[in-house]
C-alpha cells in the first residue's frame, strides 16, 4: 500500500520535534526520488519546514 503524502508526514514529525535529523531528510529524499514528483500537499509541507529552518525554528542535526 503506498502511503499518501508521506513526506507532509516526515515534515510534521520535524516540526514536532523542532529539528531535521539525517534521517527524516534521508526518508524525503528517498520519496522524492521513488515519486518522481512531489503534490501540491507535500511541495507545500516542504515549503513550511524550509520556512521555519530559515527563522531558525527548526534546527538541522547531524548524526554525531
Amino acid at each position: 500500500m503506498q502511503n499518501q503524502y508521506l513526506i507532509r508526514r516526515l515534515v510534521e514529525a520535524a516540526l514536532y520535534m523542532k529539528k531535521l535529523t539525517p534521517d527524516i531528510e534521508n526518508e524525503i529524499n528517498i520519496e522524492l526520488t521513488r515519486l518522481g514528483y512531489i503534490s501540491d500537499v507535500d511541495y507545500e509541507a516542504l515549503e513550511l519546514l524550509m520556512s521555519e529552518m530559515d527563522a531558525g525554528r527548526i534546527k538541522l542535526v547531524s548524526t554525531h
